[in-house]
């Protein structure tokens, strides 16, 4: 599949929401929530007022559409490791997983993120998602976990 990764613009944030609803981890049998659970706070965090200093986001675009995307921002969440480790976030919408957009973007995020200077990225990931083996191979180690959850982090 033909796709290029490029630096989101401004008036594309918007689709961010789009992505995070596609980045909550649904296991088989559980039924998808409604996407207005993106507007709790906890899942807001992620998107809210994006476009400040360390938030960065990288698009896999293809035929002039938004397939996926991976974005970073020093912020409060599930993940968070201290005040100048950016959150990982990453998702792709259903269709166009396991066709290697999602490696290439990571693969790209880190990248960019250690030109920037930044030393580390982390992330928290569900035991059961199928990604954790993805973020392995691009890196990530379990540094600290809980009943349902990894705390990853890659170092740069």
């Amino acid at each position: 599949m033909n796709y290029q990764i490029r630096k989101i613009r401004e008036s594309e944030y918007p689709i961010l929401s789009d992505f995070l609803y596609e980045a909550i981890f649904i296991p088989k049998g559980i039924e998808r929530p409604p996407k207005s659970i993106i507007e709790q706070p906890e899942l807001q965090v992620y998107i809210a007022d994006f476009g400040k200093a360390d938030d960065w986001c990288l698009v896999a675009e293809t035929k002039e559409k938004i397939v996926g995307a991976v974005w970073v921002r020093i912020i409060n969440d599930y993940g968070h490791i201290d005040d100048e480790t950016p959150s990982f976030a990453i998702s792709l919408y259903e269709e166009y997983r396991d066709l290697g957009i999602g490696s290439a973007l990571m693969k790209a995020m880190l990248q960019l993120l250690k030109e920037k200077g930044y030393k580390q990225t982390s992330l928290s990931v569900q035991k059961t998602n199928y990604a954790v083996n993805m973020y392995r191979k691009e890196g990530f180690e379990v540094v600290d976990e809980n009943e349902e959850e990894y705390i990853m982090v890659c170092r740069l």
